[in-house]
C-alpha cells in the first residue's frame, strides 16, 4: 500500500487534516485536497468527486454515528475563494451538502456526542478571527439537512473560538469578552475558570484544540500566561487544579477514552506527544519530534523571561545567554546579541527547546525573542496595541528590547543584529532603519512593501492589514510609508536577505526591490534566492546553505569569530 501524504491547504495556513472514527481514518490527501476514508484493511475511498478548479477541504469531523463527515470546504483561489461548512457522506457515494453560507470564513465543526447537532465559528472581512467572530449551532434532520439554526454567541469586538460539546451535550467555547480568552458554557454568564490567561489561540490553523472533556465531564485545558503554558483539570464546583507537567509550552491538546494527550515542549525537552497525568502519576512521553537524542543539558541555554518598558508600556521577551561547555567568551565583555522578531504578527514566541536558537548560543551569541505589542498570549488589549501601527510599534519594541539588554550588561552595544521572518522581516528591517546601533539585519521571506500584499495574498490575509495599518486601498499612502525603504535618515546596517523563488505569500520581487533600494542608499546588502522554495525554506540542502551563509555574514559584520568557510551566496 502506498501511504498517502496528509495535509490540508484550507485558508492558506492549513487545517487539521484527519480524524478517527472506529476503525476508519478520514483524511485530506495532500495531492488532491479531497477527504478520503482509510479503512483497517488499507482501502482508501474518496468521499468527494474530482472537481473543476481548485477545491480544498479541511478539519474533517465524523458525526457521532459515523454516517456523515463534516468539513470546511474552500473553492476558488485568492481573494475570491468561497468558504462553506459541508457534510459528506461517509460511505463514499460522493454526496456533499452545504450547511451554511454567507460568512467569509468558517471554523471547524464541533460534533454533538449523541445528536445530529454541530456548532462552528464564523467571521467576516475585514475582521480576523481573533478580532471578532460568532458561534452558530445547527440541528440536522434524519437526512442530514439543516432543520434549525441558532446564533449562540455574537458581540461586537468579541472573538469566539474552539466550540466543543461536553459528554452531557452542553456546548462550550472560548471567548475574550473579559479581555482574555476564557472558557465558557452555553448560557452561562461566567467562566468555570476565570483567569488573566489565554485558554484560546489565534485561529491561523483551522481546527486547533487546547481543551477537551474527560468521560466524567471534567475539562482538561491548556492556558498561557506571558508565553508560558500550564495544563489543569477543571471540574464542576471544584475549580482549577493544575497538573504536574515538566513542559511549559503546549501546542495542542486532545481527550478521549478518559485520557488526555498534548503536544508539549520545554526549554530542555523537544516537542513530543505526552500523556497527561489526569489520573495521577507523572506525565508519559509517547513520541518525540527529534529523531536523535537532544543535546546534553550542559549545551542547552534555557530561556530567561524578561520585561522592559517601551513607550510607557511593559513588553515581554525571552533571553538566551551563550552556552558552550568547551568555550567561553572573554571576561567582562558582553556577547553579541541576535534580536529575533517572530512572524504573524499575531502569534507569540514561547520557549521550547529550539535547536536553531541553540546553534547560535553554542557559538557565543546571545539570542532575544521579543513578544512585541500585537503578540498573542498576553490578552486582547496587548494584541490590539499594534492596531494601525504595524511597522512602527513592533519595530520600536524591538529597539527598546536591545537597549534594555545592553543596559543590563547582557549584550555588546557594538555587536547587535536583528532578524525576522515573513511579517517579522518587516519588523526587523524597520528596527534596523530606526536604530543605527544595529550593525546587521537578516530577513527571511520578509515583507518589505506592505502595499503589495493585499492584492497578492490569499483570502484569509487579504484584509488583515486593514487593522494593522488601515483600510485598503484608502490608506495606500500609509502602507507605502511603512516600507523600510521610506524610513528617513542613513541606512547603516548590513543586510542579508533570504527568499524563496516560488513564495506565494510575499513575492520574490519584494526582496529584489529591497536589494536595489538599499544599494541605492549605499547600504551593504546581499540577497540569496532559493528558486525551488516557497514562503518557508524547507529543503535540507537549502537550510544548510542558509545557516552557513548567515553564520559567515554575522561573523564578518559583527566581528565575532572567523567563519570556517564562507559559502557562495548565489542560489539563482
Amino acid at each position: 500500500m502506498v501511504r498517502p501524504g496528509v495535509r490540508s491547504d484550507v485558508c492558506g495556513y492549513g487545517a487539521v487534516p484527519y480524524a478517527v472514527h472506529g476503525a476508519s481514518v478520514f483524511y485530506v490527501d495532500a495531492a488532491d485536497q479531497r477527504v478520503h476514508r482509510l479503512d483497517a484493511d488499507g482501502t482508501s475511498v474518496p468521499l468527494t468527486a474530482a472537481e473543476d478548479g481548485p477545491v480544498r477541504y479541511g478539519a474533517p469531523r465524523p458525526a457521532h454515528d459515523g454516517r456523515l463527515v463534516f468539513a470546511v470546504r474552500e473553492r476558488g483561489a485568492g481573494r475570491d475563494a468561497v468558504h462553506e461548512p459541508v457534510a459528506l457522506s461517509a460511505d463514499g457515494s460522493g454526496t456533499v451538502r452545504v450547511l451554511a453560507s454567507g460568512h467569509d470564513f468558517y471554523g471547524a465543526a464541533a460534533v454533538h456526542p449523541r445528536e445530529a447537532r454541530i456548532a462552528f465559528t464564523a467571521w467576516d472581512h475585514p475582521h480576523m478571527p481573533w478580532d471578532e467572530s460568532v458561534l452558530w449551532e445547527l440541528r440536522l434532520d434524519a437526512a442530514g439537512a439543516v432543520a434549525s439554526r441558532r446564533l449562540v454567541a455574537a458581540a461586537p469586538g468579541v472573538s469566539v473560538t474552539q466550540p466543543c460539546y461536553a459528554p452531557d451535550g452542553r456546548l462550550h467555547f472560548v471567548d475574550d469578552r473579559s479581555g482574555w480568552w476564557n472558557l465558557r458554557a452555553d448560557g452561562a454568564d461566567t467562566s468555570p475558570a476565570p483567569l488573566a490567561a489565554e485558554f484560546g489561540r489565534p485561529d491561523w490553523y483551522c481546527g486547533l484544540t487546547t481543551y477537551g472533556f474527560l468521560d466524567d465531564g471534567r475539562i482538561v485545558a491548556a492556558y498561557r500566561t506571558r508565553g508560558k503554558d500550564a495544563v489543569a483539570v477543571i471540574g464542576e464546583g471544584t475549580g482549577l487544579k493544575p497538573l504536574p507537567l515538566d513542559r511549559d509550552v503546549v501546542e495542542a491538546l486532545a481527550t478521549g477514552g478518559g485520557e488526555a494527550v498534548a503536544v508539549a515542549a520545554s526549554g530542555t525537552h523537544p516537542a513530543a506527544v505526552v500523556r497527561l497525568p489526569v489520573g495521577g502519576g507523572p506525565p508519559v512521553e509517547l513520541r518525540s519530534s527529534l529523531r536523535r537524542a537532544a543535546p546534553g543539558r550542559e549545551w542547552i541555554s534555557e530561556a530567561r523571561p524578561f520585561e522592559f518598558d517601551s513607550e510607557g508600556q511593559p513588553v515581554f521577551g525571552f533571553y538566551y545567554a551563550p552556552r558552550n561547555p568547551d568555550r567561553r567568551g572573554p571576561d567582562g565583555v558582553p556577547p553579541p546579541l541576535l534580536v529575533t522578531c517572530h512572524g504573524g504578527p499575531t502569534v507569540v514566541a514561547c520557549a521550547p527547546l529550539d535547536l536553531q536558537v541553540q546553534y547560535w548560543t553554542s557559538r557565543g551569541y546571545a539570542v532575544a525573542e521579543i513578544n512585541y505589542g500585537g503578540s498573542a498570549g498576553h490578552g486582547r488589549a496587548y494584541r490590539e496595541r499594534i492596531r494601525g501601527r504595524w511597522g512602527v510599534l513592533d519595530a520600536a519594541d524591538c529597539v527598546h528590547a536591545a537597549r534594555h539588554l545592553v543596559a543590563e550588561g547582557l549584550a555588546d552595544p557594538r555587536r547587535l543584529a536583528v532578524r525576522g521572518r515573513s511579517s517579522g522581516g518587516l519588523t526587523a528591517l524597520n528596527a534596523a532603519a530606526a536604530h543605527p546601533d544595529f550593525a546587521a539585519v537578516v530577513c527571511y521571506a520578509g515583507v518589505t512593501d506592505p502595499a503589495a500584499i493585499p492584492e497578492r495574498t490569499h483570502k484569509m490575509e487579504s484584509r488583515y492589514l486593514d487593522s494593522l495599518i488601515g483600510p485598503w486601498p484608502a490608506a495606500r499612502a500609509r502602507y507605502a510609508a511603512r516600507s523600510p525603504l521610506r524610513r528617513p535618515g542613513p541606512w547603516t546596517a548590513a543586510a542579508l536577505v533570504f527568499h524563496g523563488g516560488r513564495d506565494p505569500v510575499v513575492p520574490v520581487e519584494q526582496a529584489e526591490g529591497l536589494r536595489e533600494g538599499l544599494r541605492a542608499r549605499g547600504a551593504a546588502v546581499e540577497l540569496v534566492v532559493y528558486p525551488d522554495e516557497g514562503h518557508a525554506i524547507a529543503k535540507p540542502e537549502n537550510i544548510r546553505h542558509l545557516v552557513a551563509a548567515e553564520s559567515a555574514f554575522l561573523a564578518r559584520v559583527l566581528g565575532h569569530a572567523e567563519a570556517e568557510s564562507e559559502p557562495s551566496l548565489s542560489r539563482h
